[in-house]
């Protein structure tokens, strides 16, 4: 993960030598805001990281980065609003600080200026990096919808569940090092299989997010421990126990998952519990390795040097190597 925050930290300093005040404030004051609270970056590290893969030069790569990091911070301030979050990486949302009109508008500037950003590429590299992103604009918004849909769903299924993160979390990994490998002129083939690779190991991390939400160490994991079983969340776990449990468990896991109770520790200890009874907990497992194997075989197929194949497969194994 070193070389990739490498990659990270050049686009960091990209990106924020180009905040600067900009009227009318009301409108860029969120988007940079928002901006400015920073996160992983991970998405417009791997664009860059991918550029160099095939041949190109990160610089040349910063306008792809650009938009993937300005469609992904859009999507947050929406979906914020569609969560009514009150919080994002520990700081108000933008529409709790501002209102919710201003949180729309200046999520709509964000897409628009994504775009933009692309601009900057010749013709034709334009319309296939403007091809892939508009593909995957639209599934980001497909799985944003499904996810809302299961909230009311009593009969949600796996396979809908893996679509679900598809769209709404896979896609956009994939595209960051498809539209990386673009800029470097990689053939379609390859484009093709670096996709491949970044929507697989997005599923397996997703998935992996999953299990740690349940299973996790909270000092390594970084997130409160069952969360999602508080907030009776249908994740992976959820939908396997159910398909894998007798009547009487099902009945009580959906008994458990319809109440918010005053022991919240007490919830999450027995939904665990019935997690493992069920098999849910080690299938889930049985998942994350299917997909991280999925990545991995696809690079096999690209038309890369052994090393350069290695330190894709290395960033793999370190991003799904957090700990249980």
């Amino acid at each position: 993960m070193q070389l990739v925050a490498f990659y990270r930290d050049r686009f960091e300093e990209h990106l924020l030598s180009g905040i600067k005040p900009r009227e009318p404030r009301s409108l860029y004051d969120p988007v940079f805001y928002i901006l400015k609270l920073g996160g992983k970056r991970l998405r417009p590290a791997l664009t860059l990281f991918s550029s160099e893969l095939f041949g190109g030069s990160y610089q040349n790569a910063l306008g792809a980065a650009l938009a993937i990091e300005y469609f992904h911070n859009f999507s947050l301030i929406h979906d914020d609003i569609m969560d009514e979050a009150p919080l994002r990486r520990g700081k108000p949302t933008v529409h709790k600080r501002w209102d919710l009109n201003t949180g729309i508008l200046s999520g709509d500037v964000m897409l628009i200026e994504a775009y933009r950003f692309l601009e900057e590429y010749p013709p034709e590299i334009f319309k296939r990096l403007t091809t892939v992103f508009s593909k995957t604009a639209v599934e980001v918004c497909e799985g944003q919808q499904y996810d809302m849909d299961f909230e009311t769903r009593d009969d949600v299924t796996v396979p809908e569940y893996l679509r679900m993160i598809e769209y709404k979390t896979a896609v956009l990994v994939g595209a960051s090092v498809r539209m990386g490998a673009i800029t470097a002129g990689a053939s379609e083939e390859d484009q093709q299989n670096i996709y491949d690779f970044g929507l697989n190991l997005g599923i397996a991390f997703q998935l992996q997010d999953d299990y740690l939400d349940a299973f996790g160490d909270p000092k390594s994991f970084g997130k409160q421990v069952g969360g999602d079983i508080i907030e009776n969340k249908k994740t992976y776990l959820y939908l396997k126990a159910l398909e894998m449990g007798d009547e009487a468990l099902d009945r009580e896991l959906k008994d458990l998952f319809s109440i918010q109770p005053r022991q919240a520790d007490k919830k999450i200890r027995r939904v665990k519990e019935i997690y493992s009874q069920t098999g849910a907990t080690e299938d889930t497992k049985k998942a994350i390795a299917s997909f991280t194997d999925r990545a991995f075989s696809c690079l096999e197929k690209i038309d890369l040097p052994v090393e350069k194949k290695e330190i894709l497969m290395e960033f793999g194994k370190d991003l799904m190597g957090r700990k249980v």
